[in-house]
């Protein structure tokens, strides 16, 4: 008898939380039914492999919303529009952006937001029939696949026919280069060891030559204070004689600029002079006994 009220126990015990967890998903289904939403429209230039309806939406790895529709572009098919529901309460901004992600490598994909600067405005539409649209970013998937896709273009462009054949032509000319090197071993061996003679010649002249100029350096140490005396000793005396010169002009500045007065008039007669006695010596040498006698010199008789 008392198994029996044991049965009916946990009978009646299991029937409580049964109705008690369905209450409870009647409830929260009306929570989400009553829940505020806001609808939004992205668009992706992208294959959006993974994504699907019902599939999360993220703000900062927080879900906020989910993915109602996807379809393509009427206008482009290359790009494909995801409807998404979103909460009241998440700030979507002019500059939140939108981009496909994946936890993982496994996981599930799913529509990451993110951005939205504070001072930024509320993303809303101006007609109440049309839905706001939040700008999209690429995928790190698309990146890698654009990056892709730019390498293998410069890999064919590298190695087109063109530069294949440059590339077989250099190395044939290394090759022909490292034949004529080792066919010049012997004379590459003999520049060797002239250039380290040549470098130890070089050496014991450096050594000499810092030798000298040690000396020379000590030298000129030695002799700079007696140097150094005897110019200040000529500066001295080229003042002193300086000094007298200036005193010498200023007590005799009268007659000197009566003698450069003077200067004119001599000057000009010693010009005079000098032209007489190029004239002089002129006739001299034309005629010495004729302007030393006075007479003319005498013509030669020419017999008839």
């Amino acid at each position: 008898m008392e198994t029996k009220a044991n049965y009916v126990l946990i009978g009646a015990f299991t029937l409580v939380i049964s109705l008690f967890g369905l209450l409870f998903a009647l409830w929260a289904a009306n929570w989400s039914s009553e829940r505020e939403w806001n609808f939004y429209r992205i668009v992706f230039d992208e294959a959006v492999t993974g994504l699907f309806e019902g599939g999360s939406v993220r703000y900062n790895g927080i879900t906020v919303g989910t993915i109602d529709k996807l379809s393509l572009a009427p206008n482009d098919p290359r790009k494909v529009v995801a409807e998404v529901r979103i909460a009241d309460e998440t700030p979507i901004k002019t500059d939140t952006r939108a981009k496909i992600s994946q936890d993982g490598l496994t996981g599930p994909t799913f529509i990451q937001l993110s951005g939205g600067s504070p001072n930024a405005p509320l993303l809303r539409s101006d007609d109440k029939d049309d839905i706001p649209i939040i700008a999209t970013e690429p995928s790190a998937l698309q990146n890698i696949a654009d990056t892709a896709n730019r390498l293998v273009t410069r890999m064919d462009q590298l190695l087109s026919d063109e530069n294949v054949r440059r590339i077989s032509a250099s190395l044939d000319n290394i090759e022909q280069l490292t034949g004529t090197v080792a066919a010049q071993r012997q004379d590459i061996g003999e520049l060797i060891v002239n250039a380290r003679d040549a470098s130890e010649q070089l050496k014991v002249t450096m050594q000499t030559t810092n030798s000298a100029v040690e000396r020379l350096d000590r030298d000129v140490v030695q002799h700079l204070p007696e140097l150094v005396d005897k110019l200040d000793r000529t500066l001295a005396q080229l003042e002193s004689v300086a000094t007298n010169a200036n005193g010498l002009i200023a007590e005799n500045r009268a007659p000197i600029q009566n003698g450069i007065q003077q200067l004119g008039p001599t000057l000009t007669e010693l010009r005079g002079l000098v032209r007489d006695l190029r004239r002089v010596a002129s006739r001299l040498d034309s005629n010495p006994a004729g302007y030393v006698l006075g007479r003319q010199q005498p013509k030669e008789f020419v017999p008839e």
